[in-house]
């Protein structure tokens, strides 16, 4: 067991993965608020991701307080705490994502719309499962492998909705280049939530790989 009689600190880290769990959800649910035409739905949604973001920013460093007390066996200190920080930067994405549509406010037109559901979609559960995973790591470390693979493959189709979308858009006649290419750039910032889940997950199979030696 990582903590020594430490069932507060073993809270508020599930408390955190929680805060991050509906962050995705939110992030999905927004982007599709967005593609409907719903701006207030999509603006109390990202206020909503902006509350959670910051919430967990506070957990994480009452956290990284506890960690350094004897809270923890200390060996194992380093790794939870790059876990903690790798995976915060998840929901920090989030909430950039939906702060740059937000300023940016891109004209989707009504075909791509689908597409660019379906690439929020694939983000969002690369996300759940890097949280998934996160909860393994603390207590069935054996089972990691399984949420981890899940992650590379939503990780993977997002990449494949990404490359559809750019292609599907730089094909589109009667539009201008500066219109194509934000609209790349949006499919690029969704699918990059994906991106960096995969990369917490690769962290996470190393940490983990460690605990079984």
């Amino acid at each position: 067991m990582f903590f020594n009689k430490s069932a507060q600190l073993e809270a508020q880290i599930d408390s955190m993965l929680d805060d991050i769990s509906q962050a995705a959800i939110l992030f999905h649910a927004a982007i599709g608020e967005y593609l409907d035409g719903n701006w207030d739905n999509f603006n109390e949604r990202l206020e909503r991701v902006g509350k959670l973001e910051s919430d967990v920013d506070v957990k994480r460093r009452d956290i990284r307080t506890k960690l350094y007390t004897k809270m923890l066996i200390p060996e194992s200190r380093g790794d939870v705490l790059s876990l903690l920080e790798n995976i915060d930067n998840v929901i920090d994405l989030t909430k950039d994502v939906l702060q740059e549509i937000r300023v940016e406010r891109p004209e989707i037109p009504e075909d791509l719309k689908s597409d660019y559901l379906k690439l929020a979609e694939a983000s969002k559960e690369a996300m759940n499962y890097t949280v998934l995973a996160a909860r393994t790591f603390f207590r069935e470390v054996h089972l990691i492998n399984d949420y981890i693979n899940k992650t590379f493959i939503y990780e993977h189709e997002a990449d494949v909705f990404e490359r559809q979308i750019k292609e599907k858009v730089f094909l589109l006649e009667d539009m201008d280049l500066a219109h194509k290419m934000q609209l790349r750039d949006f499919s690029i910032h969704i699918a990059s939530v994906s991106d960096e889940s995969e990369s917490v997950c690769e962290r996470l199979s190393v940490a983990a790989i460690k605990r079984t030696i």
